[in-house]
This record gives C-alpha cells, sequence and structure tokens, in this order.
C-alpha cells in the first residue's frame, strides 16, 4: 500500500525536501490569507508567481465557499493549484465539495485515508473522494514537499507519523520537554494531521493543523526538529492541551495567530503559553473569544471579528524574502510590521 500511496505521490510532482532555502525574488511578497470559517479552517497562500495553495476549506455549505471565493478574488487567483486538507473533519473538509463546484481545484493533497468510521465521517469521506476525481490527488509524509516556484512545503506531520530528521539549523535540545507530563494517544483525526512548514527567503510560516499534544511533543521533544518560526498558526484553533508550552516556546514565533471562533478554541492555558513565548512580538485573533474573559483575549486592534456576529472578516500576511511581515486586519484596516530573523 506504501508503495502505491507514494507513486501517486509523483503523478504530481510530490518531492522530497531538499536541505537549503528557497531564494525567492526580492520585493514581491508572499501573500497569506486567514479566512474567517466559524472555527474551523481555510487559510489560502499565494506566491508571487500566483501559483495558490488552500489549506482545508471550512465548513459546508455556502458561506465558507463564499469567503475563500473573496480572498481568491482580491488575489487575483482563478484557480486553486493545491488544495491540502489537512484531516477530515467537517470543519476543515466540510466545503470541499462546494469550493470544487465555484474554482478549480488541480490538486488534492491529503494524508490518506480517514481513520474515524462513523457514519458522519463516512459521508464526509466518500463526499471528498469523489470530489478528489476532478483533479490530481496524492498522499503525502513527513520530509514530502510541494513544486511550488516560489517557497518551499515541507510536511512535518502527516497520517499519525513525523519527521526523523531535523530540517536545516533545527534540531537542538528543548529544554521547555521536562514541564510536560506524559499524554495519552489520540484515537481521532485530529492527530493525522498534517502539519507543514512553508518558507519564503528568510520567512517561515508552521501550520500543523489540528494535531493533538502527543503528536506535537514528538516534533520537537526531547529535540526540536522544526527550529524558530516567523510565524505560528495556533494548533487545534487554540485549544488546550493541544498549543504546549514545549512545542510553542520552543518554535520562538515573532508572531503568532488564533484561528478561533466566538464559541470555539481560544482556551485561557493554550492563549497564555502563546502570550508569554519569549520574545513574541504579535498575537493576533480571528475572532474575540466570548469564554475567555477579557483577560485572554488580545487587544480589539489585533481581533477580526469582535462579536458573534461575524462579517467574515479575515487577517492577511504580506511576507517578504527577507524575513520581513505585515499583519493586516481587514475589519479595521490595521496593520502592523515586523522585522526580519533575530
Amino acid at each position: 500500500m506504501r508503495k502505491f500511496l507514494r507513486q501517486s505521490a509523483l503523478c504530481i510532482g510530490i518531492v522530497a525536501v531538499s536541505v537549503g532555502v528557497v531564494r525567492a525574488k526580492s520585493g514581491k511578497a508572499v501573500r497569506i490569507y486567514f479566512i474567517d470559517v466559524e472555527g474551523g479552517q481555510s487559510t489560502l497562500i499565494v506566491t508571487p508567481s500566483k501559483q495558490s495553495l488552500l489549506i482545508d476549506t471550512g465548513w459546508a455549505g455556502t458561506r465558507d465557499p463564499d469567503r475563500i471565493l473573496a480572498a481568491a478574488s482580491e488575489a487575483g487567483i482563478k484557480q486553486i493549484d493545491y488544495l491540502v486538507v489537512t484531516h477530515y473533519h467537517g470543519d476543515h473538509a466540510g466545503g470541499v465539495s462546494q469550493l470544487a463546484e465555484r474554482i478549480p481545484i488541480r490538486n488534492f493533497i491529503d494524508h490518506g485515508p480517514d481513520i474515524e468510521d462513523s457514519a458522519t465521517a463516512k459521508d464526509l469521506y466518500a463526499a471528498y473522494e469523489k470530489t478528489t476525481a476532478k483533479g490530481k490527488h496524492a498522499v503525502v509524509r513527513p520530509a514530502d514537499g510541494l513544486p511550488l516556484k516560489d517557497v518551499q512545503v515541507e510536511f512535518v506531520s502527516a497520517a499519525g507519523d513525523h519527521l526523523r530528521d531535523p530540517l536545516p539549523g533545527a534540531g537542538v535540545a528543548n529544554p521547555y520537554c521536562d514541564v510536560e507530563k506524559d499524554v495519552p494517544d489520540d484515537a481521532t483525526e485530529n492527530s493525522q494531521s498534517l502539519g507543514m512548514l512553508i518558507t519564503y527567503g528568510e520567512f517561515r510560516f508552521l501550520d500543523v493543523g489540528d494535531l493533538t499534544e502527543k503528536k506535537e511533543l514528538e516534533l520537537v521533544c526531547p529535540n526540536n526538529l522544526i527550529g524558530a518560526v516567523s510565524l505560528y498558526l495556533s494548533a487545534h484553533h487554540g485549544l488546550a492541551p493541544d498549543n504546549p508550552k514545549a512545542l510553542v516556546w520552543a518554535i520562538h514565533p515573532m508572531v503568532a495567530i488564533m484561528n478561533n471562533g466566538a464559541h470555539k478554541g481560544g482556551s485561557p492555558e493554550s492563549w497564555q503559553i502563546v502570550h508569554d513565548s519569549p520574545d513574541l512580538q504579535g498575537f493576533w485573533q480571528l475572532h474575540y473569544a466570548e469564554d475567555a474573559g477579557q483577560e485572554h483575549n488580545v487587544a480589539e486592534s489585533f481581533i477580526a471579528n469582535v462579536d458573534e456576529k461575524s462579517d467574515g472578516n479575515l487577517i492577511e500576511v504580506l511576507a517578504n524574502s527577507d524575513g520581513t511581515f505585515e499583519v493586516r486586519n481587514s475589519r479595521n484596516r490595521y496593520s502592523q510590521m515586523y522585522k526580519g530573523p533575530r
């Protein structure tokens, strides 16, 4: 089976990750849109050469595809070159079929079959399999990449497995591992999440989907296999315990974005770990976390949607190859620039 899956991946140009850093054209930014799908995930990445990578599609229905299409229109793209489905829960993969009816999706990337067997899971996965027939399909494993021109995509987790060798510049002992207790296995699709590091010159963005605590710790304990990152999307919508200190503090994010909903994610424990991360320069949220209290929400300027009645405001990042990047809030047009590598 593994051999067949790897051959499937090769059909669309999945590549083994090589050492070294992609050096992109100077003066041109990668645009990243963190789309509000009400506590799910959908992140659109558009390269300077207008190649597009969409990570997840949010919920089923028309609302989330509409919001994705609005971001695509703003970015000036008319197709999705690569759709990466981190795992098969309804808040991440529910909108695949509806989106594919509205915009061409050329390549579907995932971790392989759904491991859950409830009726809901089976129905969602059957709809997904039907939709993948409209394009090319590949299963990826840790250390695989995607053949994008301007950026480097490195999968760090997939199907419950993780990187075995450190990425370039990583591999040092993680002093925060001692604070983590033994954690149980997770038998849900969350543990199967595709995690990926996206690199554009000196800019590094980490997204691990809904990867759960034990799998996260395998990436950074006893040694940090990822290294420091510029931008971190909080795992599992900012839920605890899936943003452990040993992960967040080890990757040392310059800026963090939490893709929470009004009543989903944004756990005070996880929020505090991110907030206290050494040398964190910026912290942004897609929603005000209604259940966390004001003391566990960032200032209003840094929140895209401030009440339960969301207008679908998004957070946009413009990243330069020298490592500098700008974060923008579409609700109030507030923005901040962040400097490159420390």
